[in-house]
């Protein structure tokens, strides 16, 4: 379909006369490949004229943070209310030798990347010491103007159910929460969400750059933050002094292409990677002495699980929540393995666990996403690239997908549904190439669930002048600040002094981790 198709959102009237002088594009739109650029826009003088007033993180007392007015649409920016983008700033700790700014942003898309400059600087010193660390939280997220799709209610009953029951009945309860979730957006956030892309975020990211009064940015981005710098140094490498992409999505794709190839990702993970690793210290968990014992016994619990749910104060445990608990914590093999595998454990012996051991299965069951972040989520990935309307399609897929990868394939449906239902995106195509742009660091794990090997690998190939740090024999989400010495050098030598591998490089990951929690 057409990446310039007139969006059927029904909006809120975007007239209204610019309430400044115009003046020539500080922010100039690039071609693409793809698509005819949208025609170069007027920037109001009130957005590149403001000034950021800051001001201690009331989150985090020592980071400073201001409130960036932007143009809901960058490509007609007079029309429409105004957005606010909220940033933040860890100031270089040794200012005699600030070498400039780096800019860093979250994952999902989703996650409020507000303030984590302050953990960013607090665990690379060295960069800190150097760089303005500034961070913000993305138009529709957080602090930033919000957007809503659904109550807190709504967003449990997504997720309630069973997402592998495959009778009539359950798909077309998934098919219909789907739809509901779209027009929970229209009815809510209508006027806000067709602008959630990653084209507009890089404009507001350019934005941010020209108010700090620099010429160029270094940049760090995790997972989604991949994607979202990929697509900021297309449309501005002039503007880009290095950048370290860390977890990369295939952002050379779309976003069906992406969230396609996580069923087998995902499962990957957990049978390659998780159940031999809670099989080889079964003496802590008592989940079995082989992966096959493992996997029969957390696919026993699941039945169970649906069968009689269990009922933790507010929180349901049905076979949807054990499978987010172990979605959301297989990523890191060192802070979540032995968590979820104590988890595991206590609801196997659910009747004799302590109240406190109670608590922690709680603890880890119910922080499962939020509305917030799934407004977010498939605003963007549904605005961003084109996607798959036939329903039909959808269900044979799922099914094979459900039926080959469960842990992550039941849940196809739901996720596809939702953008197939979505208005045709207006959202501009991109084609990355690594054209203008220096040397770009990229980092993976083989068995990332989330950001596959794959995956990164296809970005790599477009990213021209790109050097790949592959990390084998693990698969932990986010390379970088993670406790391996030697991609930790990689990356310092490249930010502090420029000096990037004249080819793709190895590291090995570090051993496994030690278990821990009652068995």
């Amino acid at each position: 379909m057409s990446a310039f198709r007139k969006t059927r959102w029904p909006v809120a009237a975007l007239s209204g006369a610019v309430a400044a002088v115009l003046m020539s594009a500080v922010l100039p739109a690039a071609p693409t490949a793809r698509a005819a650029a949208p025609s170069k826009p007027s920037v109001p003088a009130r957005y590149v004229q403001q000034h950021l007033n800051w001001q201690p993180c009331a989150a985090k007392p020592s980071l400073e943070c201001a409130r960036m007015t932007v143009p809901r649409d960058w490509h007609h920016p007079g029309a429409g209310a105004d957005l606010t983008v909220e940033v933040s700033r860890h100031r270089a700790a040794d200012p005699a030798r600030r070498r400039g700014v780096l800019m860093m942003a979250a994952g999902g898309p989703g996650a409020s990347g507000l303030t984590r400059p302050a953990d960013f600087a607090a665990r690379s010193p060295a960069v800190g010491a150097v760089y303005d660390v500034v961070g913000f939280d993305q138009r529709g997220i957080g602090r930033s103007t919000p957007a809503q799709c659904q109550t807190d209610a709504e967003f449990e009953d997504f997720y309630a159910h069973d997402f592998r029951d495959r009778s009539p009945a359950a798909l077309r309860g998934v098919l219909d929460r789907s739809r509901r979730l779209v027009a929970g957006c229209l009815r809510h956030s209508g006027d806000l969400v067709p602008w959630l892309t990653t084209d507009q975020a890089v404009r507001d990211m350019d934005l941010f750059r020209a108010l700090l009064g620099v010429r160029k940015i270094s940049y760090y981005g995790p997972s989604y933050a991949t994607w979202l710098g990929a697509y900021y140094a297309t449309v501005f490498p002039g503007r880009i002094e290095r950048a370290v992409l860390d977890s990369n999505l295939d952002f050379s794709g779309t976003w069906q292409e992406a969230e396609g190839g996580q069923p087998r990702s995902f499962q990957r993970r957990f049978e390659q990677d998780f159940l031999p690793w809670i099989a080889r210290n079964d003496a802590t968990y008592h989940y079995g002495r082989t992966a096959a014992e493992a996997k029969a016994r957390w696919e026993a619990r699941r039945r169970a699980l649906r069968d009689h749910p269990l009922t933790v104060g507010a929180l349901t445990i049905g076979p949807n929540q054990l499978d987010n608990a172990t979605i959301q914590n297989i990523y890191n093999a060192h802070r979540q393995f032995p968590q979820l595998a104590s988890a595991l454990s206590t609801l196997d012996r659910w009747p004799s666990a302590t109240p406190a051991e109670r608590a922690l299965v709680a603890k880890l069951f119910e922080h499962y996403l939020s509305p917030g972040f799934a407004a977010a989520f498939f605003s963007v990935t549904c605005n961003d690239t084109p996607w798959r309307r036939d329903i039909g399609y959808w269900l044979d897929r799922s099914a094979k997908d459900t039926a080959a990868h469960p842990l992550v394939g039941a849940r196809e449906l739901a996720y596809a549904a939702t953008c197939a239902a979505w208005p045709v995106p207006a959202a501009p195509r991109f084609r990355v190439t690594g054209r203008g742009l220096p040397t770009t660091l990229m980092l993976n794990s083989v068995h990332d669930p989330a950001t596959y090997y794959e995956g990164a690998r296809a970005a790599h190939r477009a990213l021209r002048g790109s050097r790949l740090v592959t990390v084998t024999g693990g698969g932990d989400h986010g390379q970088y600040q993670n406790g391996n010495a030697c991609v930790d050098g990689i990356v310092d030598a490249y930010l502090l002094g420029g000096a990037a591998p004249d080819r793709d490089v190895s590291c090995a990951a570090g051993p496994p981790p030690v278990p821990s929690g009652r068995g």
